[in-house]
């Protein structure tokens, strides 16, 4: 049995958002969790349905809008899968503040948006968001956690 599928082996990652690379028009879309994103080496399927073999020499974070290129020319969108993630909020900037640094002192992964931030799932961090006050709720998102202080990453293009 042959397969139509074209499988397409990627081993560049265009210029971030600020170099003049990645104006180029894309071809299609690779949806990928934050776990995926964290990866050098790794096999997935565009949306289109391509088999895609990524082998990256540099283990900088993917982030939501890079973009890579195939060997044969294709321009492909790195964009959000869902995942299960615990988001929780408060109208509270101390509860807020004080729930940022317990998570930051444990070293923990999160993304941070206005009065809410967002985990992976662990009922231990759970409970402790609870216990300070927020408002906790388990859902499928998209995970785009901060890189880091030290984590270079220069496709991290939004301001805080």
């Amino acid at each position: 049995m042959t397969s139509n599928t074209q499988t397409l082996v990627v081993n560049q990652r265009l210029l971030d958002a600020h170099g003049s690379d990645q104006d180029q028009s894309t071809n299609d879309e690779v949806l990928l969790d934050h776990a995926q994103r964290e990866k050098r080496r790794f096999r997935t399927v565009s949306s289109k349905g391509h088999n895609v073999n990524v082998f990256l020499e540099r283990a900088n974070m993917l982030s939501i809008g890079d973009k890579l290129i195939s060997e044969c020319g294709q321009c492909l969108s790195i964009a959000g899968a869902k995942e299960p993630v615990i988001t929780a909020s408060t109208d509270d900037w101390q509860v807020f503040s004080r729930a940022c640094y317990h998570l930051g002192n444990r070293h923990v992964r999160l993304q941070i948006g206005e009065q809410w931030l967002r985990i992976t799932p662990d009922h231990v961090l759970e409970a402790l968001l609870h216990r300070l006050g927020l408002d906790v709720k388990s859902e499928e998102a998209i995970f785009n956690p901060e890189p880091g202080a030290y984590q270079k990453n220069e496709s991290h293009g939004h301001h805080h």
